[in-house]
């Protein structure tokens, strides 16, 4: 680093400096029910920088922006169209979660094979009814862990 270089960063202001964003895919859930919600849609958020590609499905009424783009500010370009109700993208696939069925994982509303992505805990009686069987009163030295 020579004399300038030291100069041009002692003399330039340290908030012009901008974070590099790296790729990323931002999946958006947005009610469309015509093609021209589906354009404005893909207008708003087409014309961001940073966008390489926008894929749209109305069928589930997911918006999937691919590129170097912060999330929340594509989730707001996206409100400002009018979709006051878009959110970004509640589900995964139904294989993924452990426990589908459980009480605030599955939604009527969710496309064909996803489901919530809710962390679901197993209460405390399993816990313990695994740990209890680790270890056998009948013969103490006798542990299942070794």
């Amino acid at each position: 680093m020579g004399a300038l270089d030291y100069l041009y960063y002692f003399c330039t202001i340290p908030t012009t400096k901008t974070k590099l964003k790296t790729m990323q895919t931002v999946e958006i859930k947005v009610k469309m029910d015509c093609d021209g919600c589906e354009r404005i849609v893909r207008n708003a958020v087409s014309n961001m920088k940073g966008v390489k590609s926008v894929d749209i499905n109305r069928k589930q009424s997911k918006v999937t922006v691919i590129g170097c783009v912060d999330p929340n500010k594509v989730l707001r370009r996206i409100k400002g169209t009018g979709k006051k109700r878009a959110e970004f993208w509640p589900y995964v696939p139904q294989h993924v979660v452990s426990y589908p069925h459980a009480a605030g994982v599955y939604d009527k509303r969710a496309p064909a094979g996803y489901v919530r992505n809710v962390q679901t805990v197993p209460t405390s009686q399993e816990t313990e009814e695994k740990f209890m069987s680790l270890f056998s009163e009948d013969n103490v030295n006798a542990c299942s862990i070794m």
